[in-house]
Formats: C-alpha cells, structure tokens, sequence
C-alpha cells in the first residue's frame, strides 16, 4: 500500500495490483436543499456548491478509501450541508434569506472540516449558488426590491439634493466666514493702528509732561533757592536791624539811665541844698525860739504858730518843683520829722 510515484514502471510484481484510484485534483460538489422553512414558515429552496479534495498525502487517501468510501462520503456531505442549511434559513425571516449567503459559507466551511478531516478530505470552498423562494413571494419581493431600489434612488437622490445644499449652505457659511474674517482682519488693522497712534499720543503727552515737570522742577528749584536766598538775607537783615535796634537800644537807655542818674544827682543836690537851707533855718528858729522861749512864755504859742507856717512854707516850695526829688537816709528821715507836726 503506497503511492507511485509517476511515469512508467517497467517491472511490476504479481502479488501487486492497483485496488484505488483517487484523484489529487479539486472536486466540485452540488449539494441543493428543497422546501426548507424559514423564521415565518416560508419554504425556500437552496442550491449549495462546495469545492473539496482528498489528501494531500497517501495517509490521507486511505483513510477516505477503507474508513468512508465515496457513496458514504456522498450521504454525510447531502446529510451535513442539508440539515446546516435548515438549521440557518430557519434562523431568519425570507427577506433576510439572501442574506446569509457569507455568513453561512464562512460558518459551514469550518463545520464540514471539522467532520471530515478525519476520513482525509478538505473542504477548500463552501458557496450558496441560488436561493428560491416562491413565485408569488418572490414576485412580491421582487417588487418590493424594485420599491426599495426606487426608494434608495430617491433617498440618494435626496442625500444628493441635501448635499449640495450642504455644500451651498457650506460656501455661503465659509464665504460670510472669509468676510467676516476680513473685516476682522481690518478691525483688528484699524484698532492695532489706533493702539499705534495712542501710543503716540500717549508718548508725545509724556514727553511734554516730562518736559512740563523738568520745568516746574526747574521754576521750583530756583523760587526754593531764591526763596532761600531771600530767606537768608531777610534773616541777615533782621538780625543786622536786631542788633542796631538792640544797640541803638542800649546806647539810648545808656543814655536815658545816664541822663537820669545826672538828673537824680542834680535834684538830690539841691535837695540836699534845700535840705540845708531848712536845717539851718530850722535851726536858728529853735535857737531863737529857745531864746523866746527862756525869756517870755507868753510868745509860745505865736512861735509854734510862725514854725507851723515856715513849714508850710517850705512844703509848698518842694511841692511846687517839677521835678521829683527823692531823699534817703538820716536826711530823708529827719526831713519828715522836722515837716510832720507833732501831737
């Protein structure tokens, strides 16, 4: 049991013989399913076409020969792809049968694969070639394509028609946007160059500021300095005009004092000339009167009266002097008692 290579064989042994001939090319398979009932009871029917070859190796090939056996190969492929095509079209409706036709050949590949590797066989394609559904369904379903059909038409006629009012409502937006952009743009130019010319403005109102203060600090500087100057000569002055007043001042009260003190001294001179005068005069009334007074009582009281007027006398001439006179001492003392009349 083997496989031969090819080409011819020229010395063949008789216990030998060929029992099989299995072919390494790829098989095509029909396998249809009739009245198979959908979700909603609908009986549709399936033609399912698959593609499968046996190998690739000898191991392979006796396994599908002395295991399966092509007839029993044929019933498990109809057995299989029939009932996994049942079990799938009663999963849906029958306007979604037409659907399955991916989804079912990618699902029943990997399904038949997995049974049927054992026996040495690959399914290399799994394809449902036609599904039918009846002639009164499908007229209907062929109307309803044709409406849906219709209906996507319009509907892509319609997104068209949106679409180019989109566009429309898009340009205007977008050209509005350049405008506004613009004018923006020209705003913004206008206010960056009022921002310049305020700056200006502002520049040139500090430089004349500036120079504006420079020169009242300047007017200051000099009113404080010439303030200060005044300030000072006023106070040389009033201390130059203090000093003469204070001396003209002093020299006058010198003076004055001078003047006083000689007037002083002249009024006390003659005071105490006058002084004089009435001691000796008072004096030679005492001695006279003594003398009365020894030789005759009877002239006392006319003595008294006589001594009373010279006093009086003498009274009146110190009050008649304008100037005042000012005596001190013994003298001042005994003047007053000479002049005051005793009890």
């Amino acid at each position: 049991m083997g496989q031969l290579p090819p080409g011819v064989i020229w010395f063949w042994p008789g216990w030998c013989r060929i029992s099989h001939i299995v072919t390494r090319a790829t098989v095509t398979y029909n396998a249809p399913a009739r009245n198979c009932p959908t979700a909603d009871n609908v009986m549709v029917n399936v033609d399912l076409s698959l593609t499968f070859r046996i190998g690739p190796d000898p191991e392979a090939a006796a396994n599908f020969i002395y295991k399966l056996g092509a007839h029993r190969f044929d019933e498990l492929i109809a057995a299989e792809t029939e009932e996994a095509i049942r079990g799938l079209v009663y999963s849906v409706t029958h306007d979604n049968v037409n659907d399955l036709r991916e989804e079912f050949a990618v699902g029943m590949l990997s399904t038949l694969n997995s049974k049927v590797a054992v026996y040495g066989v690959q399914i290399m394609n799994v394809k449902i070639t036609d599904v039918t559904l009846p002639p009164d369904l499908q007229d209907r379903l062929e109307r309803t394509t044709a409406f849906k059909t219709k209906m996507s038409e319009q509907e892509k006629s319609h997104e068209n028609r949106v679409r180019v009012l989109e566009d429309e409502a898009t340009r205007s937006i977008e050209t509005i946007r350049k405008s506004n952009s613009r004018k923006l743009q020209e705003i913004e130019a206008e206010r960056i160059r009022y921002d310049i010319e305020r700056r200006e403005m502002e520049e040139t109102a500090r430089g004349v500021a500036r120079v504006e203060e420079i020169k009242a600090m300047t007017h200051a500087d000099v009113a404080l300095k010439k303030s200060l100057g005044s300030e000072t000569v006023h106070k040389v002055m009033a201390r130059q005009d203090a000093e003469a007043l204070l001396k003209k001042t002093h020299i006058q009260c010198q003076t004055m004092k001078i003047d006083s003190e000689k007037k002083i001294n002249v009024e006390v001179k003659n005071s105490e000339a006058d002084l004089a005068v009435a001691e000796s005069k008072a004096a030679a009334m005492i001695a006279k009167a003594e003398a009365e007074s020894d030789g005759a009582e009877a002239l006392k009281d006319k003595r008294r009266y006589e001594l009373e007027w010279e006093k009086l006398k003498v009274l009146e001439t110190i009050a008649g002097n304008q100037s005042r006179k000012f005596i001190t001492g013994d003298k001042g003392e005994a003047i007053l008692s000479a002049l005051v009349p005793r009890p």
